[in-house]
């Protein structure tokens, strides 16, 4: 069974790169992920933007991928079917794209649902990769591997959604800094991300904003959210503890009243 792992930051998840050290691979997609509903039945298509931003002509690969999450926030992909994947629905409109450069291209796909489907959420990736190996560099030494591109699709059938609740709540340590974090269960059939507004005054007196890690919590999982402080916009800060937060989280239609002192 082969497996592909690579560290996703919060950027990943509106459109996976990897590996990110690979040079000479310029193409980008948009939409980064597409969050699409069905009904059993139901055919979807689609079309993500696929770009070559270098001024060469490029040829790139296009195939879809089952994937999974890890405890520790990696991706792993899957060439072969994974138990239960919905890649079977899946048409792509080709598997080679040569794109002049600068240019742009229209690329489709299409999901269709069959009429017996249950209640749940279909999950793959579109990757998209460079028909050439590039060297990346790793420990010193370059190394030949292929740039790729992740746009995730995500369709939920049957009216499936994420059921979420909060499970604990304290400090965790993320790159040396202890960092206020919510732990994030969901029982239902559907991914979910929570939002929110968030407010509070750190040791230091200061009035600092918080945001809720968006990162996916798939079904059945119980997954830790960091809460992001920052001054304003785009200013990110550390926030001196204990710091007491409070206002409201929110999450598929859902909110609920926040109000939490992290020490």
């Amino acid at each position: 069974m082969s497996t592909e792992r690579f560290l996703l930051a919060l950027a990943a998840w509106l459109c996976l790169v990897a590996p990110a050290a690979a040079q000479g691979f310029n193409a980008a997609a948009s939409p980064p992920r597409f969050e699409l509903r069905a009904k059993p039945g139901e055919r979807l298509r689609e079309v993500v933007e696929i770009s070559n931003v270098a001024a060469l002509p490029t040829k790139l690969r296009v195939r879809t991928a089952d994937w999974t999450l890890g405890a520790d926030a990696s991706v792993s992909f899957f060439d072969e079917l994974r138990p239960g994947s919905c890649r079977p629905w899946v048409a792509i409109e080709r598997a080679d794209l040569a794109l002049p450069g600068g240019a742009r291209a229209r690329y489709r796909f299409e999901v269709a649902v069959p009429p017996e489907a249950p209640a749940g959420e279909c999950r793959f990736a579109l990757l998209i990769e460079g028909d050439e190996p590039v060297n990346a560099s790793a420990s010193g030494l370059n190394l030949p591997v292929r740039g790729r591109l992740g746009v995730v699709v995500y369709v939920a059938v049957g009216g499936a959604a994420p059921v979420l609740e909060i499970v604990k709540s304290g400090v965790q340590t993320v790159d040396g800094k202890r960092v206020p974090t919510i732990w994030v269960r969901n029982t239902g059939n559907a991914h979910g991300r929570v939002g929110g507004f968030l407010s509070g005054v750190d040791a230091k007196g200061r009035e600092l904003e918080f945001t809720p890690l968006s990162f996916p919590i798939l079904p059945g999982e119980t997954r830790a959210i960091t809460l992001n402080a920052q001054l304003g916009p785009q200013q990110p800060a550390d926030a001196a503890l204990p710091v007491r937060v409070q206002g409201t989280l929110e999450w598929a239609g859902a909110s609920l009243p926040f109000d939490q002192r992290f020490e």
